[in-house]
């Protein structure tokens, strides 16, 4: 009984001994012996080259795991029901007791400018600052119409970028008030509707509604104006819309302007703010009102904007730390592969040259024939090798 317990041990060790065989065995990464490696001048410059691009791939890499991009997603717009909110920043060179504004949708609904707009009189003639700001403004604007991918920077760096509203005038001009700045914000319908502005103030009446223009001298009419801002939605600071910092001048006291406007539902979230706003396209026209030549209409600006039927949903987004990871081991194992493959290549090319130039061209010796008539082509092992 004690020789049996004591060869327990025995037969778990012989266990423990086979199973660490099988596993030797099935090692992909088999180790050979310093003894026989053999070290290269040529190894160890692709080596070298090897290591310092996988150096900058590696760098390269991970700035693009740092950054972020914004992914769009289109769907239908299924909420009807909401009000549409429309901020708005315009100056009009007319004094304010000689202008109003309001909006009629296509329900013919009438949103009066008292429910939220404020009449502010103003200098027209923008101080230096302020110049340099809608110089700085419009800039922005056409680099926005060259390159669209600065739209994803402007939406990434929402809330944290400045306020892009007007400054205050830094100077204490004496001038007096010559224009009308009307801001504020006013919620209406989604529908298609028509903001606008437009001598004397707004009226309900039984078909729409009116203007009291009666009163205002002909003369008196200007309308340049400049929009400093008009937004869609949410208000989110650090946007800037396309008709920000958009100036006009008025070569006549009856000119008419109008955009036209494509509202598009847009819900914006970034690992920093979710918001509920819109974007929006807008084409320009202006022409003179001159009933006898067959251009009728109103004296004023109107804005008509119209609404998507699709919601775009813009998300920023992040390569995850697992994709980050299987890529690197990618660019590592690839240059490492590459690089081994492509200095065997090249040794065995080199190899090849070298032994040609050392043994010189392969020249075939004089054939020597044999009794049935045969010859014999081969290279001689001695040089007194005889048949």
């Amino acid at each position: 009984m004690k020789e049996e317990e004591e060869g327990f041990p025995e037969d778990e060790a012989t266990e423990s001994e086979k199973t660490l065989s099988l596993v030797k065995e099935l090692d992909a990464f088999p180790k050979v012996p310093d003894s026989y490696v053999e070290t290269s001048a040529s190894g160890g410059t692709v080596s070298l080259i090897a290591f310092t691009t996988m150096a900058l791939l590696t760098i390269m890499e991970f700035s693009v795991y740092q950054d972020t991009w914004m992914k769009y997603e289109y769907e239908v717009d299924k909420d009807f029901s909401s009000k549409l909110r429309i901020n708005i920043d315009i100056t009009v060179a007319m004094k304010c007791q000689y202008v109003g504004a309001d909006v009629l949708d296509l329900a013919e609904t009438m949103v009066a400018s008292t429910d939220g707009l404020v009449y502010e009189p103003a200098i027209f003639d923008l101080s230096p600052q302020q110049k340099e700001w809608q110089r700085m403004l419009q800039r922005i604007q056409s680099r926005l119409q060259e390159e669209h991918s600065l739209q994803d920077v402007i939406f990434k760096s929402a809330f944290k970028s400045a306020s892009t509203a007007l400054p205050p005038r830094e100077d204490d001009s004496s001038q007096p008030p010559d224009a009308c700045r009307i801001h504020g914000h006013l919620y209406v319908n989604k529908v298609a509707g028509n903001f606008h502005i437009t001598v004397g103030k707004a009226i309900p009446h039984p078909r729409g509604h009116a203007h009291l223009a009666a009163l205002v001298n002909h003369d008196s009419y200007n309308f340049s104006h400049r929009i400093d801002h008009l937004s869609f939605g949410e208000l989110v600071p650090g946007i800037i819309n396309p008709l920000d910092g958009t100036e006009k001048i008025a070569l006549d006291h009856n000119q008419m302007f109008q955009y036209f406007i494509t509202v598009v539902p847009t819900k914006l979230h970034t690992y920093k703010i979710s918001a509920d706003t819109h974007q929006f396209s807008v084409t320009e026209r202006e022409r003179v009102i001159n009933h006898a030549a067959g251009s009728h209409g109103v004296s004023g600006i109107f804005m008509k904007y119209d609404l998507s039927s699709l919601m775009v949903t813009v998300t920023e987004e992040h390569m995850p730390f697992w994709q980050f990871f299987v890529r690197l081991c990618g660019i590592v194992g690839g240059i490492f592969s590459t690089t081994g493959m492509l200095h065997g290549i090249g040794k065995f090319i080199v190899e090849i040259i070298y032994c040609r130039f050392r043994l010189g061209a392969y020249k075939p010796v004089n054939s020597v024939p044999y009794e049935d008539g045969h010859t014999d082509n081969h290279l001689p092992l001695l040089e007194n090798n005889t048949h």
